[in-house]
């Protein structure tokens, strides 16, 4: 399998890029699309239906291609993948029933392939990235014969340039935001492994969240989860009288570390609040009676990390890939500025292999312990290889 990066500023020069990979011969099958909400979508998706291309597309809070970062543009990962190792679904949904489609989901993949691997994205701002994972996970144990191994999903929220308002997924015909794009992989044919990894500092002893729903948090150790959060980190919230619900992004910075049972732990950023009942509104659920820390942005030791846990997941130290895909948190760039350029670079020279990947709202992966989890401020970077039959 054959895979070339390309990245473009406008239409037009997204055909002149085609053109100019595809001089040699090479003829994709697949497109990995990631774009700013302010490039015309319809008509980037119109040159790939055209040519016969597949897409898998998400809007950016920023993109990258190999080692550039890139803001307002569109980058593209061209895969000559066979169509019979792939399929796209695209799922329509609701916050209601964002676990109900990703249990179909699951379904689907199972009865597509034998050994299903999912990359997704998904659209909106107040779907929940918990559901997705466990919805996904349930559906697949369920179908058939699936019971002995844990399904392989990777994948990213979409951005929509810090607006926070909506976010879009889309393939050839179809796009909105609460919704869900997923890319099946025959794992038979195609390795696919990848690892999510973060670098947020828990601080302080652990507390209690007495009261919850979903991804709402109203009051840890008995108080309004907002105030807790603004007493111990200073995190200030600009109210808008005119709004029940705020934004107050500057909490990417000081989420909160959700600990789970088997000793690991996963972050919880809470990019909204409620200025009425004083509740955080986060990206992923938080179980009530579950144990939380709050945390502060990274050391920039934290790219090490990254870059080591991403050498973890070969086999050996010369093995390579043919693509790679990152997904990584807004907050990474606004914690890390320029460095964040660094951490990219490091990551695709582990690989060697053609890189696209955006800064997403929210995070899908295995973290190192192998389990599958939504993340928050994580770096999850998926490499795929075409297997030798």
């Amino acid at each position: 399998m054959r895979s070339k990066s390309i990245k473009a500023t406008s239409t037009e020069a997204i055909i002149k890029e085609i053109d100019a990979v595809t001089s040699d011969g090479f003829t994709p099958t697949l497109a990995i699309v990631f774009l700013s909400i302010q490039q015309d979508r319809e008509a980037v998706c119109a040159i790939f239906d055209t040519k016969g291309i597949a897409i898998f597309g998400a809007t950016t809070s920023g993109e990258f291609i190999d080692g550039d970062i890139e803001e307002g543009s569109v980058v593209v990962l061209l895969l000559d993948i066979n169509p019979a190792y792939f399929k796209l679904e695209f799922l329509e949904t609701t916050r209601e029933d964002t676990f109900k489609t990703a249990k179909k989901l699951g379904v689907i993949a199972t009865e597509t392939f034998t050994n299903p691997a999912l990359i997704i994205a998904t659209g909106g701002v107040f779907l929940d990235g918990d559901q997705i994972i466990e919805g996904v996970s349930e559906g697949f144990a369920k179908s058939g014969s699936q019971t002995d191994r844990e399904v392989t999903i990777f994948g990213g929220m979409a951005g929509d340039d810090l607006v926070a308002e909506k976010p879009l997924v889309f393939t050839n015909g179809k796009s909105r935001d609460n919704a869900l794009i997923a890319l099946i992989i025959d794992e038979d044919k195609i390795d696919v492994r990848g690892i999510a990894s973060c670098g947020w500092k828990a601080i302080g002893t652990a507390k209690t969240v007495t009261k919850s729903k979903g991804n709402i948090v109203y009051t840890i150790d008995d108080k309004p989860a907002l105030d807790m959060l603004m007493k111990y980190l200073g995190v200030d919230v600009k109210h808008d009288e005119d709004k029940e619900i705020v934004t107050f992004l500057n909490s990417w910075y000081y989420p909160l570390q959700l600990e789970r049972e088997n000793g690991d732990s996963v972050i919880r950023a809470t990019r909204f609040a409620n200025r009425e009942d004083r509740s955080l509104i986060c990206t992923g659920s938080v179980p009530q009676g579950s144990k939380i820390k709050f945390s502060l942005p990274p050391d920039f030791d934290s790219i090490e990390t990254v870059v080591a846990e991403c050498e973890s997941i070969k086999d050996d130290a010369q093995q390579q890939a043919d693509a790679l895909i990152m997904f990584s948190c807004v907050s990474r760039h606004l914690s890390f500025g320029v460095l964040m350029k660094e951490e990219i670079e490091q990551v695709q020279q582990v690989w060697n292999a053609p890189l696209v990947g955006f800064f997403t709202y929210g995070e899908y992966g295995k973290s190192k312990l192998g389990k599958n989890e939504f993340h928050n401020n994580a770096c999850c970077v998926v490499a795929l290889k075409e297997k030798l039959i």
